[in-house]
């Protein structure tokens, strides 16, 4: 138990501050925190920090019960630090906690859906599942972001969900092929039923993968994200500007990444999409004086 506890201490430590990979990163996450003023740049490379920690844990090599260990130590750490007493590695995250008023339990949710990538490779999960774990790993993450970018809170909370669930989507359809490698299928038993693909062949990510139906099944995903996109927008709409920066540009970059995915088709083989680096920094340029 010791050990479990000093390894996810170790992972926070590397992972977090100013100088770790949200800092050096090139990644349209970090694109979207650039023009952040400096204490709400350091709370959300904070939370970053916090999301890649536990997300290597979940994709890692450990066995099964080392990674849920691991994912324990975090559930731990936690609750020191909303005790008051937080280990030595997490007191820039509890400084951060206390400034932002961040919800514990919106950090157990992003633990809880790393869990469910670790109990069991998650395949063709039906769409109660699908949206239980993208609230977990993305809108509980708005959660925390929209309390850094002072939101009031009906608002927050409505656009951490659809923004959350628009983003997670376009990354479930983005990465079909890299997750068929790891034993893992996110598409919903439903779209893929609906698509005629039989229950026996989605038990078999990389089957799904290669099946000539698998554009009507991500059709139907890319559908739910555009209409979450659009109740992001509109919410975002009736937000003060200053507030929506940051999420404007990530839901500008996914879309446009979404809208990619959808014209090059999903017929094997597939290139991986994303923006060339001078359209992110155009679309950063102009959220940021817009």
């Amino acid at each position: 138990m010791a050990g479990t506890q000093i390894a996810a201490s170790d992972s926070r430590a590397a992972i977090g501050g100013q100088a770790g990979p949200a800092a050096s990163s090139g990644s349209s996450f970090h694109a979207a925190l650039r023009i952040l003023p400096a204490a709400q740049r350091q709370a959300m490379f904070e939370i970053y920090a916090f999301c890649r920690a536990v997300d290597d844990i979940a994709d890692g090599d450990a066995p099964h019960a080392g990674r849920l260990a691991a994912l324990d130590a975090w559930r731990r750490d936690l609750a020191a630090c909303y005790a008051g007493n937080p280990p030595a590695p997490l007191q820039p995250l509890c400084a951060q906690i206390r400034a932002f008023d961040l919800q514990q339990a919106d950090f157990l949710a992003v633990i809880d859906g790393m869990t469910m990538d670790v109990v069991q490779d998650i395949r063709a999960p039906d769409a109660a599942t699908l949206d239980l774990y993208c609230d977990r790993v993305a809108s509980a993450v708005g959660r925390l972001a929209v309390r850094v970018f002072g939101m009031e809170t009906d608002c927050g909370i409505a656009l951490a969900h659809h923004l959350g669930r628009a983003l997670q989507l376009t990354n479930i359809l983005r990465d079909i092929d890299e997750d068929a490698a790891l034993g893992r299928l996110y598409l919903p038993a439903e779209a893929l039923a609906a698509a005629g693909i039989a229950a026996d062949i989605a038990s078999t990510p990389a089957a799904v993968a290669a099946h000539p139906a698998l554009g009507q099944a991500c059709a139907a995903v890319a559908r739910e994200a555009q209409a979450h996109y659009d109740q992001a927008g509109a919410i975002m709409a009736r937000c003060p500007a200053r507030q929506v920066r940051s999420p404007r540009i990530m839901a500008e970059v996914y879309h446009r990444i979404l809208a990619r995915l959808c014209a090059q088709g999903w017929r094997a083989p597939r290139q991986r999409v994303r923006l060339p680096r001078a359209q992110l920094l155009w679309i950063v340029l102009r959220h940021a004086i817009g």
